[in-house]
Protein backbone atom coordinates (compact mmCIF):
# COMPACT_ATOMS: atom_id res chain seq x y z
CA UNK A 1 0.00 0.00 0.00
CA UNK A 2 1.09 3.80 -0.97
CA UNK A 3 0.40 5.75 2.65
CA UNK A 4 2.22 8.90 1.01
CA UNK A 5 -0.34 9.17 -1.80
CA UNK A 6 -2.12 12.08 -1.53
CA UNK A 7 -5.67 11.39 -2.05
CA UNK A 8 -7.16 14.82 -2.33
CA UNK A 9 -4.84 14.96 -5.51
CA UNK A 10 -7.60 12.83 -7.18
CA UNK A 11 -10.81 15.10 -6.15
CA UNK A 12 -11.61 16.88 -8.57
CA UNK A 13 -13.64 20.20 -7.57
CA UNK A 14 -16.53 21.51 -9.44
CA UNK A 15 -18.07 24.86 -8.70
CA UNK A 16 -21.85 25.66 -8.74
CA UNK A 17 -22.77 21.82 -9.60
CA UNK A 18 -25.42 20.53 -8.88
CA UNK A 19 -26.80 23.84 -8.32
CA UNK A 20 -25.32 27.90 -7.85
CA UNK A 21 -22.93 28.26 -5.02
CA UNK A 22 -22.48 23.98 -4.24
CA UNK A 23 -18.74 23.03 -4.83
CA UNK A 24 -18.83 19.77 -5.79
CA UNK A 25 -16.21 16.82 -4.68
CA UNK A 26 -15.75 14.71 -7.90
CA UNK A 27 -14.41 10.99 -6.90
CA UNK A 28 -14.29 9.79 -10.61
CA UNK A 29 -10.39 11.04 -11.03
CA UNK A 30 -10.02 8.95 -7.83
CA UNK A 31 -11.69 5.76 -9.09
CA UNK A 32 -9.70 6.10 -12.55
CA UNK A 33 -6.74 5.88 -11.42
CA UNK A 34 -6.28 2.19 -10.21
CA UNK A 35 -3.39 3.02 -7.47
CA UNK A 36 -5.16 5.55 -5.63
CA UNK A 37 -8.53 3.26 -5.69
CA UNK A 38 -6.43 0.59 -4.09
CA UNK A 39 -5.15 2.44 -1.45
CA UNK A 40 -8.61 3.88 -0.30
CA UNK A 41 -10.22 0.44 0.05
CA UNK A 42 -6.59 -0.33 1.37
CA UNK A 43 -6.90 2.07 4.30
CA UNK A 44 -9.89 1.45 4.79
CA UNK A 45 -9.43 -2.02 5.40
CA UNK A 46 -6.66 -1.17 7.54
CA UNK A 47 -8.61 1.30 9.87
CA UNK A 48 -11.07 -2.32 10.81
CA UNK A 49 -8.95 -4.98 9.89
CA UNK A 50 -8.90 -6.35 13.85
CA UNK A 51 -12.06 -5.59 14.16
CA UNK A 52 -14.26 -8.14 13.70
CA UNK A 53 -16.48 -6.26 11.37
CA UNK A 54 -18.69 -9.19 9.64
CA UNK A 55 -21.05 -7.32 7.27
CA UNK A 56 -20.19 -3.90 5.80
CA UNK A 57 -23.69 -1.52 4.76
CA UNK A 58 -23.89 0.96 2.35
CA UNK A 59 -26.62 3.46 0.41
CA UNK A 60 -26.62 3.46 -3.05
CA UNK A 61 -24.96 3.80 -4.94
CA UNK A 62 -21.44 6.15 -5.03
CA UNK A 63 -21.08 3.79 -1.30
CA UNK A 64 -21.53 0.98 -2.81
CA UNK A 65 -18.44 1.80 -5.09
CA UNK A 66 -15.96 1.84 -2.05
CA UNK A 67 -18.28 -0.78 0.38
CA UNK A 68 -17.68 -3.92 -1.81
CA UNK A 69 -14.08 -3.95 -2.35
CA UNK A 70 -13.88 -3.02 1.48
CA UNK A 71 -16.22 -6.35 2.32
CA UNK A 72 -13.99 -8.46 0.35
CA UNK A 73 -11.00 -7.04 1.90
CA UNK A 74 -12.26 -8.20 5.37
CA UNK A 75 -14.08 -11.05 4.78
CA UNK A 76 -17.36 -9.49 5.62
CA UNK A 77 -20.66 -9.74 3.80
CA UNK A 78 -21.76 -6.48 2.00
CA UNK A 79 -25.34 -5.53 2.66
CA UNK A 80 -26.93 -2.97 0.35
CA UNK A 81 -29.50 -0.47 1.35
CA UNK A 82 -31.35 1.05 -1.08
CA UNK A 83 -34.28 3.31 -1.79
CA UNK A 84 -37.93 1.87 -1.97
CA UNK A 85 -38.86 -0.61 -4.23
CA UNK A 86 -35.50 -1.57 -5.07
CA UNK A 87 -34.78 -4.97 -3.31
CA UNK A 88 -37.02 -7.87 -4.05
CA UNK A 89 -37.13 -9.36 -0.62
CA UNK A 90 -39.17 -8.54 2.84
CA UNK A 91 -37.63 -5.05 3.49
CA UNK A 92 -37.24 -2.49 6.51
CA UNK A 93 -37.57 1.03 6.13
CA UNK A 94 -36.46 4.11 7.79
CA UNK A 95 -38.08 7.39 6.70
CA UNK A 96 -36.34 10.45 7.23
CA UNK A 97 -36.76 14.23 6.96
CA UNK A 98 -34.38 15.93 4.59
CA UNK A 99 -34.11 20.03 4.24
CA UNK A 100 -36.65 20.13 1.39
CA UNK A 101 -38.83 17.12 2.20
CA UNK A 102 -38.04 13.73 3.31
CA UNK A 103 -36.69 10.06 1.90
CA UNK A 104 -36.42 6.41 2.97
CA UNK A 105 -34.34 3.72 3.06
CA UNK A 106 -34.85 -0.04 2.95
CA UNK A 107 -33.00 -3.11 3.22
CA UNK A 108 -33.40 -6.88 3.67
CA UNK A 109 -35.09 -8.01 6.74
CA UNK A 110 -32.75 -10.75 7.46
CA UNK A 111 -29.21 -8.89 6.14
CA UNK A 112 -27.99 -8.55 9.72
CA UNK A 113 -28.71 -9.94 12.77
CA UNK A 114 -27.87 -9.00 16.45
CA UNK A 115 -24.73 -10.95 16.56
CA UNK A 116 -23.42 -9.03 13.72
CA UNK A 117 -20.44 -5.91 14.04
CA UNK A 118 -20.97 -3.51 11.13
CA UNK A 119 -19.26 -0.37 9.56
CA UNK A 120 -21.77 1.94 7.90
CA UNK A 121 -19.46 2.98 4.58
CA UNK A 122 -20.07 5.83 2.11
CA UNK A 123 -18.11 8.36 -0.29
CA UNK A 124 -19.38 11.67 1.54
CA UNK A 125 -20.30 12.97 4.38
CA UNK A 126 -21.54 16.36 4.41
CA UNK A 127 -24.87 16.63 6.53
CA UNK A 128 -25.34 13.05 7.79
CA UNK A 129 -28.94 12.55 6.87
CA UNK A 130 -28.01 9.41 4.90
CA UNK A 131 -26.06 7.82 7.23
CA UNK A 132 -27.86 8.45 9.85
CA UNK A 133 -30.79 6.95 8.46
CA UNK A 134 -28.47 3.56 7.74
CA UNK A 135 -27.46 4.01 11.39
CA UNK A 136 -31.27 3.80 12.91
CA UNK A 137 -31.98 0.47 9.99
CA UNK A 138 -28.95 -1.09 11.57
CA UNK A 139 -29.75 0.05 14.82
CA UNK A 140 -33.20 -1.82 14.68
CA UNK A 141 -31.71 -5.10 13.78
CA UNK A 142 -29.48 -4.48 17.23
CA UNK A 143 -26.44 -5.10 15.65
CA UNK A 144 -23.19 -3.31 16.73
CA UNK A 145 -22.13 -0.35 14.90
CA UNK A 146 -18.55 -0.56 14.93
CA UNK A 147 -18.08 2.55 12.79
CA UNK A 148 -18.92 4.80 10.13
CA UNK A 149 -16.37 5.16 6.77
CA UNK A 150 -16.12 7.76 4.50
CA UNK A 151 -13.57 8.74 1.70
CA UNK A 152 -14.03 12.63 2.44
CA UNK A 153 -15.62 14.31 4.98
CA UNK A 154 -16.73 18.13 4.72
CA UNK A 155 -16.61 19.00 8.19
CA UNK A 156 -17.29 22.69 8.08
CA UNK A 157 -21.23 21.11 7.46
CA UNK A 158 -20.78 19.16 10.69
CA UNK A 159 -22.31 15.76 10.18
CA UNK A 160 -20.40 13.91 12.77
CA UNK A 161 -23.08 15.36 14.66
CA UNK A 162 -25.72 12.86 13.58
CA UNK A 163 -23.99 9.90 13.68
CA UNK A 164 -25.15 8.84 17.09
CA UNK A 165 -22.06 8.17 18.59
CA UNK A 166 -20.38 6.00 16.53
CA UNK A 167 -16.86 6.65 15.41
CA UNK A 168 -16.42 8.00 12.24
CA UNK A 169 -13.54 7.68 10.08
CA UNK A 170 -12.64 9.53 6.70
CA UNK A 171 -10.02 9.78 4.50
CA UNK A 172 -10.28 13.46 3.43
CA UNK A 173 -11.12 16.32 5.13
CA UNK A 174 -12.44 19.57 4.04
CA UNK A 175 -12.33 21.94 7.16
CA UNK A 176 -14.05 24.77 5.07
CA UNK A 177 -15.74 25.05 1.31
Amino acid sequence: MNDSLNLKDYIREIPDFPKPGILFRDITPLLAEPKAFQAVVDRLADYYRDKQITAILAAEARGFIFAAPLALALGARFIPIRKPGKLPFETRAFHYELEYGSDSLEMHTDSIHSDDRVVIVDDLLATGGTISACIELARHSNAEIVGCAFLIELAFLNGREKMNGCDVFSLIHYDAE
